[in-house]
């Protein structure tokens, strides 16, 4: 594999401090001898600060679920990139299907927030992917295409190489659905010729691009083996510690 396999969890609306606490101390005994790989997970806002303290020495990276796309201000109930810098978190996630289709994000938002991010050196997690009725219209492409470019848009050359892209086919999060192998390395293989398009074929073959939805122990092996995954970003098979650590073990039959 051509790029630094990232494995990564959000917890979605999931956890207590003290839960995450118990799941720390099993999670890191289950991969303590894991080092070719990066390892990610992203709790609620309440948890951050804890989860950082207790990962500071290991291999596992802390981020966050989302942010808003200013420093400071009257926006109640957001967080900004320098209170996420200030606990110590270095990527979010940005975009997600959830956000967009649930808390009506459009592209422009997204957009800012991924410059944000950027801007204050967070490597942003950028989700993008198609409706179920998007794909059974033939749409896939144009919707990717669109989301991509829109929220990558005013982005340096320089610094997209620090975005990392999750293909997450909406009809496939959370419904025990996954996309075939054929179509995410399609899906897959479109972003990366995308990325090229807008920045340039060495950043495109660079840049990691994770598959999420309904990703779980039994499926995930075969997903990683596609040419162009590069990871996964995994829902609520990450919430029990042993399920997320064997596929952060992908290879193995732990």
């Amino acid at each position: 594999m051509k790029r630094r396999p990232l494995l990564a969890a959000n917890w979605k609306m999931f956890k207590t401090v003290s839960e995450m606490e118990s799941y720390v101390k099993d999670f890191l005994e289950l991969v303590r001898d894991v080092s070719d790989r990066d390892i990610l997970i992203a709790p609620s806002f309440v948890s951050l600060a804890r989860m950082v303290q207790l990962l500071e020495k290991s291999i596992v990276q802390v981020g966050a679920q989302n942010m808003f796309y200013e420093d400071k201000g009257a926006y109640t109930g957001e967080i900004s990139p320098l209170m996420l810098l200030d606990v110590g978190v270095k990527t979010v996630i940005i975009g997600h299907s959830e956000r967009r289709h649930i808390f009506n994000e459009d592209d422009k938002m997204i957009n800012r927030k991924v410059i944000a991010a950027l801007h204050h050196g967070i490597a942003p997690v950028l989700c993008i992917g198609e409706t179920l009725e998007e794909r059974e219209s033939g749409k896939t492409s144009k919707v990717l295409q669109t989301q991509l470019k829109n929220g990558l848009q005013d982005v340096d050359t320089e610094v997209i190489k620090k975005v990392i892209v999750a293909y997450e086919p909406v009809w496939a999060i959370g419904t025990g659905r996954t996309a075939t192998l054929e179509q995410i390395q399609e899906a897959h293989s479109l972003v990366r010729k995308e990325v090229g398009t807008l920045a340039g074929e060495d950043i495109a073959q660079n840049m990691r691009i994770l598959y999420g939805g309904s990703v779980k122990p039994a499926n995930v092996r075969d997903i990683m083996r596609l040419e162009d995954v590069d990871g996964a970003l995994v829902g609520g098979a990450s919430l029990d510690p042993e399920s997320f650590a064997k596929i952060v073990k992908f290879e193995q039959d732990i």
